[in-house]
Order: structure tokens, then sequence, then C-alpha cells
């Protein structure tokens, strides 16, 4: 049974609406939070509402896989018309009021402000110390995976660790460096890691664990050139006690989720609650319509290609190929949901995999960290490699992550870390022309003339 962070969506739309679009600030109604803040019934409210933006188009219901998976050379999208604006994101030709980065920036900056307000007014709330320390972890967890992506997509960004209480307030916001932003995020990580429970009963899975903050953590750690403190971050991990599934089709559909390997999902939820996905429609060719109309994020035919002979991933991400079409991903449903945007599957943001993986880019070549490369590929049926196998160390992860994490959100990031984004798409003849970063919406620099746009724009 997952946690239901949807029964009191009436109230968190009253409590948590933006009375202006500048969604750099997202302050409350006065109105109603001088009566709210008071319990910690009031609090499990609050903290659900930041949970509850990770579902929106903005994040990860849309935004996030255009910028993460389109961007880099994993998928493409083919479309004319409105949708057009969308599919450019491939060819780094995206324009700087784009409803994408828009959307993006908004919705993570939501769920920021919705975690400033809990981290604003717990203190003085008479509740469980335990659970209080909990609700803590889960608001700075929350806050550092938005910033996350915000610092990957645009690199300088506001840093915004207290509440916003207005309009005016907000419009005085600047930007810092990236850097600034991961230093911030290593701090709120490793009190998040302490505050949070290991696990949870079954009435609360979903919510944040040790294992999600420390697994965020580490991939921040990886980014800063941190690989020490990566290795350590990741050892606790490893102690959390997760484990690589045997099959890995097992890892995918409804019936699978919060499983041995999880670490941390976005709940998705069907049943016309207005709480289900529509990336699960747009995704699948046999749901979507014909694959030259309604299909996106369609797998690009050189990561067909990097899966080896016998990879029983391929099979498991992938289907259509035998078409005359390089297919489409079923890692996100094959069962057609009541309306397009009602599908129940879940998003997997960290799994165990992933985890190796990092410990062996934290590691550096060596038997040790093969070790953990070649756990991943007995799983997925494939035999072995070491130093003799051809291709650098680098090479050889950043291919194996391709194919294992593929369509999971990790691409774009993974391309920038290792410092080859610009080689990887110039060799898929789709240069980047400086572009490294996303563009500050226009509208964010309307409405803030602090705001610098990114270069490139």
């Amino acid at each position: 049974m997952k946690f239901k962070y949807i029964i009191s969506l009436f109230v968190i739309v009253g409590l948590f609406s933006c009375t202006d679009d500048f969604t750099d600030l997202a302050p409350i109604s006065e109105r109603n939070a001088g009566n709210f803040y008071n319990t910690a019934g009031d609090m499990e409210v609050a903290v659900n509402a930041i949970y509850n933006t990770l579902k929106s188009s903005g994040c990860y219901n849309q935004s996030y896989w255009v910028m993460q998976e389109l961007r880099s050379d994993n998928t493409f999208w083919d479309a004319t018309g409105l949708a057009e604006e969308i599919t450019i994101f491939d060819s780094f030709e995206e324009i700087t009021t784009s409803v994408i980065t828009r959307d993006a920036w908004r919705a993570s900056y939501q769920g920021i402000a919705r975690a400033n307000i809990v981290l604003n007014r717990i203190d003085p709330i008479q509740m469980d110390a335990g659970l209080k320390n909990q609700y803590i972890g889960e608001a700075l967890f929350l806050r550092s995976l938005y910033y996350y992506h915000l610092a990957v997509a645009f690199g300088n960004v506001p840093l915004v660790l207290t509440e916003t209480t207005s309009v005016e307030e907000g419009k005085e916001h600047v930007q810092v460096n990236a850097a600034t932003v991961y230093a911030q995020l290593v701090t709120d990580l490793t009190t998040a890691e302490s505050n949070l429970p290991p696990s949870y009963n079954s009435s609360n899975l979903g919510r944040a664990t040790k294992g999600a903050a420390a697994t965020l953590l580490a991939k921040v750690q990886l980014t800063l050139g941190e690989k020490g403190a990566a290795q350590t971050t990741l050892g606790r991990v490893m102690g959390y006690g997760y484990d690589l599934v045997d099959n890995y089709a097992d890892l995918w559909g409804e019936d699978n989720e919060y499983n041995e390997e999880s670490i941390f999902e976005v709940d998705f939820q069907g049943g016309l609650i207005n709480q289900g996905n529509n990336f699960t429609s747009a995704f699948n060719g046999d749901l979507a319509g014909a694959v030259t109309s309604g299909l996106r994020n369609i797998p690009e035919e050189d990561l067909l290609d990097d899966y080896e002979a016998g990879d029983e991933r391929l099979a498991a991400s992938i289907a259509g190929t035998a078409l005359p079409t390089t297919g489409w991903t079923i890692k996100y449903g094959t069962t057609n949901p009541f309306n397009d945007d009602d599908a129940p599957n879940n998003w997997v943001v960290f799994r165990y995999a992933d985890v190796l993986l990092m410990m062996a880019e934290a590691l550096g070549e060596g038997t040790t960290a093969y070790g953990h490369i070649n756990d991943v590929r007995d799983r997925a049926g494939l035999g072995p490699i070491d130093a003799s196998t051809p291709g650098t160390f680098e090479e050889k992860l950043l291919r194996e992550r391709r194919v294992e994490l593929a369509f999971e959100n990790h691409r774009w990031a993974d391309l920038l870390r290792f410092g080859v984004a610009e080689s990887v798409m110039s060799a898929q003849g789709k240069p980047i022309n400086g572009r490294l970063l996303f563009a500050i919406p226009q509208s964010e620099i309307d409405l803030n003339s602090n705001l610098v746009q990114n270069s490139g724009y």
C-alpha cells in the first residue's frame, strides 16, 4: 500500500497556490496560513504537498524527461505543429519562451517553496520529536532533489532557503553558481540522511529514506568531483539493505513498484483522481496511436546499437524494434489507462544498480570497480568486462550506465558529469552550439531583472 499524498488536495491547493505567476516565490495565502500550521497533522499535509509537486508536468510528468532524455543522445521525437517546440530540444534549437523550461523552473521552485514553508514553520509545533525530524529530513531531501534538477539544467540559479512571503521579496533573488548550490545540497542531504528512517511500513512506501538522501548526496558529490566522499556515502547506501532484483524485467510495471532495488520513486496513481501520469501512453507505441503521430521519447538507433547481443535489458526496455522504427520504451507501462493522463506507473528516480555504477565511478578503474559493473552485467545475462576489454574505463562505464538506466532521466546529467556532452552529441550529428545549459525562462527574467541569461541564447 502506497502512502497517500492526495487526500488533502483541495486543502493543498488553497494553502500553497501562488498569488502571482512569479514561481520563484510561491507565496502562501496569509488568510489560511495563520490558521493552518499548528499541528502534526498540518505538517503532514504540508510535507505531502512537497511530494505532490514531483508529479506535475513541470517535473517528472514531462519537463524532466524532455530535459534529461530527449536532450541527450538516447531519444528523439519527430513532430510538427505545436509539438515542434518540444521536439527541437533534441537539436538544441529550443527558444527562451519554451513551455518546457518555464514549467520546470516554476514547478521546481514551487516544490522548493513548499519545502521552505515546512522548514520555517515546523520548529514550534508540538509533536513527536522523531516524526518532526523525519518531516525535516523529507523536506530537505525533496528541496535538494528540486535544486539538483535546477542546477543540472540551468547552472546558476537563485538559492532560496527561507520562506518567501511576498512577490516583491522574490523579485530580489539573485543567482548563485551551480557549485554553491551543490555545496548547500551536501549540507542539507547529510542532515536529511541523519533524520530519515531506513525504511517505512507498507502504508508509507514512497516516502524518502536514508538511502534516498544518501544516493542523491553521492550523485552531488560525484558532480563536484569529490570521489572519495562519494565512496563513503555510497558505502552507507550499500549497507541499507538494497539489492538487485533477479530479473531486470521484474523492475517494471505497477506490480513491481517498491521492490528491493528501489530507493526512491515518484508515486503516480490512476483512477481518475488527477494523480496519474501521461508518459505511459506517450512513450508506448501500442498506446500512443500511430508511431508517426503520438509516440514520444523514441529510442535512437545508436542506443539500440549499445545493447550487446544477449543483453536481457533490451527486451525489457524497448519494444517495437521489428517494425520500421527504432521502437519505443515499455519501462513505464504496457496497460492502457482509461485516459492518456491516468496511468498509475511510478517513475523510479533512484535504484540500486545506479548506486553500484556510481561506486565504480567513484573508485575508478580497478578490480573492485569492475566487480560492481559486472554485478549489473551479470543480472543482464552478460559476461564480465575488465581492463583488457576495449575502450577506456570511462567509456565502458558510461555505456553501461546508458543501457542499464535508459529513459530514467540520468543520461544528460551523465554526459555533463563525464565531460563528454559536446563530443557525444556532435558524433550523433547534433552540435550543441554552446548550449550545455538550458535558457533561463524569459518570463522569469521579465519578472526579475537580477537574472542573467545563460550563454548560447
